[in-house]
């Protein structure tokens, strides 16, 4: 992913909000933790670090995936625009719009905006987006993985498919590959496409051990490192945004073929 390095985060600081006894700019306590909603649109609490407003800010920054340190970054060039501060010249502000693109362009797939949802699908895209900011990718694997849980028993009684008690993410995806008809019209690169949904079926096949063994879902020792947790994450949102597009279509079913491919 390309966030920003230590380096970058330390540059922004120093080099451009500027720091004075341990306060960033003009940041007092309370202000430091408004400037996230006011500035960001960001649900993010800084009083969950410790230290001053730089420390928090910095940790802040540390922990965010690259797209919430975009916005952060944006937040900061509206409320510090140039001329507000020596430290604020033209080409400080290009550097730190560079940063904010930089990050924007590395930035994961985004969280979708689904059709086909539940309450549990709902709480856990929030939680999920909240721990993205707070706490890192990592910290959300468990809960995007509960997201594409959800939603798949969502899509399956959407679609009046029944289904046994306790399947998982794979069976539940199988079920709905085999019966819905929105994923009957593949269009016409049938073979190439049905070879992708082959392949997303093993990803989610893959999503329940990282989940169990590298998440904090569990007390797991070796956890996933940010790249890689993001890398889960990216996998399970791209099979969401796929999915809620295909099921929520309305399709023109054809007569079956005998010589469709199965999948």
């Amino acid at each position: 992913m390309a966030g920003l390095t230590r380096k970058d985060i330390y540059w922004v600081v120093n080099r451009y909000i500027g720091v004075s006894g341990g306060y960033l700019g003009d940041f007092s306590y309370r202000t430091h933790s408004e400037f996230y909603a006011e500035y960001c649109d960001l649900n993010i609490d800084p009083f969950v670090y410790e230290g001053t407003t730089r420390e928090r800010f910095i940790e802040v920054l540390e922990h965010a995936d690259p797209r919430t340190q975009a916005a952060i970054l944006e937040g900061v060039l509206e409320k510090y625009p140039i001329g507000t501060d020596e430290l604020r010249t033209e080409a400080a502000f290009a550097h730190v719009k560079e940063m904010a693109t930089r990050c924007r362009s590395g930035a994961g797939v985004e969280s979708p905006d689904l059709r086909i949802t539940s309450e549990v699908v709902r709480r856990a895209i929030s939680d999920a987006e909240t721990l993205m900011q707070t706490s890192g990718p990592t910290s959300a694997v468990d809960r995007v993985h509960t997201a594409l849980h959800g939603y798949l028993l969502a899509a399956c009684d959407d679609a009046g498919i029944v289904y046994g008690r306790d399947l998982s993410i794979l069976d539940l995806f199988k079920l709905l590959r085999e019966q819905h008809p929105g994923l009957r019209a593949l269009g016409a690169h049938q073979d190439a496409v049905v070879k992708v949904l082959r392949s997303l079926g093993a990803v989610m096949g893959a999503l329940n051990p990282a989940r169990n063994r590298g998440s904090v879902a569990h007390p797991n020792q070796d956890l996933l490192d940010s790249d890689e947790a993001m890398l889960f994450i990216n996998a399970a949102r791209t099979v969401l945004q796929y999915l809620d597009a295909k099921l929520t279509k309305q399709v023109k079913l054809l007569p079956t073929r005998s010589d469709e491919i199965p999948f």
